[in-house]
Formats: structure tokens, sequence, C-alpha cells
């Protein structure tokens, strides 16, 4: 149910892009064999389905406002919100440690995206001490390749200046935190 409802999910998004829409495409088409790699791990994210699509949505935002990615942001704030993410617990994003808007696995989940995406990176031995008593070590390896691959994205289409895309117009929209 949570990989269909995944896709689902892209399904509806996507389509809702107003502008910049092949941004990504223009300078991934140069490189396909980028672009076919890229696809490749895109699927098997979302074709994992041992993390609730939820979690693994607010550990994205949370490293796509880390890396200040505005067109991460703004896709994904459109999957986060589409995945059942409220308006409350995107604003409360930076402040995610004293909000009531989290409960104590979202915010372990928002304590790794913050490790993972900050430079230097660093997951000390208590915070993984921590997710592994709350996620096996399937879904932990699933979480942080989704944190990872969200860091990847921010930095690339940065480098590339990937632009928004409108995803996000007429709903709440994460801004990039310092």
């Amino acid at each position: 149910m949570g990989v269909a409802r995944q896709i689902g999910s892209m399904r509806r998004v996507f389509p809702t892009a107003r502008r910049n829409k092949s941004d990504a495409f223009r300078w991934l088409g140069r490189r396909p064999q980028l672009l076919a790699a890229i696809a490749v791990h895109e699927a098997a994210l979302v074709t994992s389905g041992r993390v609730d699509m939820r979690l693994k949505a607010l550990g994205e935002i949370k490293a796509a406002a880390l890396t200040n990615c505005e067109y991460c942001l703004d896709i994904g704030s459109a999957f986060a919100r589409d995945l059942g993410l409220t308006e409350a617990q995107l604003r409360a994003l930076p402040t995610f440690r004293d909000s009531g808007e989290f409960d104590d696995t979202e915010k372990l989940v928002l304590e790794l995206a913050e490790a993972m995406s900050r430079t230097p990176a660093h997951i000390g031995d208590d915070l993984r001490a921590r997710l592994l008593g709350r996620f096996s070590r399937t879904q932990l390896t699933e979480l942080a390749a989704a944190i990872a691959w969200e860091n990847h994205h921010g930095r690339l289409n940065q480098a590339l200046g990937i632009r928004p895309s409108g995803f996000s117009d007429g709903g709440f929209c994460v801004v990039p935190e310092k």
C-alpha cells in the first residue's frame, strides 16, 4: 500500500509543475547514463517500502532545507503535503526539537537528516543506537539512503542551476535553513 501511495503522490505532484519544467532533463540529458542511473536509484527508493513514506518525506524535506536547494524545497514541500505532513509540521522544521508537532520517531528522523546534511556530516554512536532502537537495520538503511539521496539532489541541482518549478505555488513551501 505504501509504495502504491507514494507512486500515486508522484503522479499527482509532477504534473503540477508550472515553469522550468525541463531544467533537470536539459542538463542530465547531456549524460544519458547519469539520467538512467538517477531513474534507477529513484525507483529503488520508492519501491523499497520498508519505511513509512511520511517519515522518508520528512527526512528528505529537512535535508532539502539544510542544503538550500530551492527546487528540492518546492517539490519536496508538495510531496510532503500530499503524503500527509501538515503545514504546521513543515513550518516547525527549524525548531523540531522543541515542537509539539512531531512525535519522538519523527524527531529522531529529523535529527538524522540534520546530522547527515550538515558539513561535515557526523552521525554519532548515540544517534545510531537510538535509531536502531526504533528502526531495523533494513529500515535505517532505506531511511539513510533516502536522506543521502536528497543531499545529492540538492547539491547537484544547485551546481547546475535547477530552478523551482512551481509545485508549491498556492501552498506552503519550506524555506532554507541556516
